[in-house]
């Protein structure tokens, strides 16, 4: 938490879009935030809301450090920003962090992958296929 700032985004705001340079990620501490994916001609599908005590944020971690979603502010948000290249070099001098840290991420990737599937099938795919049951 040494590392982090405390930042805010007022609704509506586009926090990054698909595609660009990931180098920070967030905590949100209060408030919403879409997670959006470009779906070629068609407006941009919302695959998951994320609220206080989400990481917002995954991408700074995998080259090419591109991200993988957009993200916009559903109402106004407040949230502890870091900066990935700090949290890398702090990672490097303590394994227990990189691997705690590291744990946590790929729970957050797999849960995203499955939210994003869902969704996509919900929007797109046959009738009944996204959601169980």
């Amino acid at each position: 938490m040494q590392l982090g700032r405390e930042v805010s985004f007022p609704a509506g705001a586009r926090i990054f879009e698909e595609g660009g340079r990931a180098d920070h990620f967030w905590v949100i501490r209060d408030g919403g935030v879409n997670l959006d994916i470009h779906v070629p001609g068609r407006r941009s599908a919302v695959v998951e809301t994320l609220g206080a005590g989400r990481l917002l944020g995954w991408s700074w971690l995998c080259p090419p450090h591109q991200w993988h979603l957009g993200a916009e502010a559903t109402s106004s948000v407040h949230a502890w920003e870091f900066d990935a290249g700090e949290v890398l070099a702090l990672c490097e001098r303590d394994p227990e962090l990189d691997h705690a840290l590291l744990t946590y991420v790929v729970e957050v990737i797999g849960r995203r992958l499955r939210a994003a599937r869902t969704r996509l099938l919900d929007l797109y795919g046959p009738y009944g296929s996204g959601s169980p049951g």
